[in-house]
């Protein structure tokens, strides 16, 4: 039997919020909200379960996530955010503003979601398809 990665939980404050914003962004689609879960699913099948974290709990501890997207989604996805306004950065530190890279002959950037977690988009999986290189790009 083989393993493969099905779900994973992402914490909010606003579970719709936080779902439409992906789902905008990514082109894709809100799934029938489950219990606390409103999930969004993506190509190859895992599913992004979007949760209301309890009141309680002052701070969302952020997590990173890293999405694989086609050159396509990439140019509208940074559209977007450029359209939002909202800050972008070409690095995971956070140094290089409102950039993207070109790492591993690929493009990608980092953004924060609604809750604050750490988001990363590539068109190019680390190690690169056939080569490698990195700059950075407005």
């Amino acid at each position: 039997m083989s393993v493969q990665f099905n779900h994973t939980i992402i914490g909010s404050r606003d579970n719709r919020v936080s779902a439409e914003y992906f789902a905008e962004l990514l082109g894709l689609k809100v799934g029938k909200e489950w219990g606390p879960f409103i999930p969004i699913e993506l190509e190859n099948g895992v599913t992004l379960d979007f949760a209301n974290v309890p009141e309680h709990i002052e701070e969302i501890q952020p997590q990173h996530y890293a999405f694989l997207v086609s050159d396509e989604v990439f140019d509208r996805a940074l559209g977007k955010i450029r359209q939002w306004g909202q800050d972008y950065w070409a690095d995971p530190r956070q140094q290089v503003k409102n950039d993207y890279n070109t790492n591993d002959g690929g493009r990608g950037f980092y953004f924060l979601d609604p809750a604050g977690h750490y988001m990363e988009l590539i068109t190019v999986p680390y190690g690169g398809w056939s080569g490698s290189g990195s700059d950075t790009h407005a």
